[in-house]
């Protein structure tokens, strides 16, 4: 079955353009307007992906990713008007994968859709990662915490994936941003640091008493915890 995409956007000639870009790479794509009428549809039709706008009638995208966050994983790419840095990170704080400034080459949102989707797609199903009490199924894309389940977005996911694989290696952020997304983020923003700091919140690990990641300062993070991998 084709890949389901939900977009999100209050510009009509956008929202066909889109639909029929991304027909062409196979994708299936719904595009709605208003976020009312995109809550309804990814009930009826649960998407593999959204691509969301920031600026929206009635309740911006800030606060559709976050309604989005509180019961779905599913990725979300948000488009965002002005390029600003604050928007991007703002974004990533409430749980999208990724972002991209408009006005943008649809050539663009395609790569960042594939990249995104492989990500999810490329994990090895028996490869089961722990550090302590912490559980990583990579086949299943679940994690365990002692006895209850911890939620991750597909970015947050891949972030702790990559940190398990790599246990006292110092990271920097350029090669987090690499090992992620295959292409360089902004090189002075704060998206790594805020991946981090969602992450860390999830695991409960805080920043000052860290059990799992542990700022290097100057350099980037390093994982700390205890490492197995079956």
């Amino acid at each position: 079955m084709s890949t389901r995409i939900l977009v999100v956007d209050d510009d009509d000639k956008l929202n066909g353009l889109l639909k029929e870009y991304l027909a062409g790479f196979g994708f299936q794509v719904t595009a709605v307007t208003h976020p009312a009428r995109a809550q309804k549809e990814m009930k009826l039709h649960p998407p593999d992906l959204i691509i969301l706008d920031v600026m929206l009638p009635g309740m911006d995208g800030f606060e559709f990713c976050r309604n989005i966050r509180r019961t779905s994983a599913v990725p979300v790419i948000m488009l965002t008007a002005r390029g600003d840095v604050t928007d991007r990170v703002v974004g990533l704080e409430l749980g999208a994968d990724d972002y991209l400034p408009k006005p943008f080459e649809p050539r663009e949102l395609v790569a960042r859709i594939q990249s995104v989707l492989r990500r999810g797609a490329a994990k090895n199903s028996r490869e089961i990662l722990h550090s302590g009490e912490l559980l990583v199924d990579c086949g299943k894309q679940s994690i365990r915490m002692k006895d209850r389940s911890i939620e991750l977005t597909a970015l947050e996911f891949d972030l702790l994936v990559l940190f398990l694989h790599n246990p006292g290696q110092v990271l920097t952020r350029e090669q987090i941003m690499d090992k992620l997304r295959g292409q360089d983020w902004e090189v002075y923003d704060r998206s790594v640091d805020v991946l981090v700091s969602r992450l860390r919140r999830k695991l409960g690990d805080p920043a000052k008493q860290p059990k799992f990641i542990k700022a290097v300062w100057g350099s980037g993070y390093k994982f700390i915890g205890e490492h197995g991998e079956n």
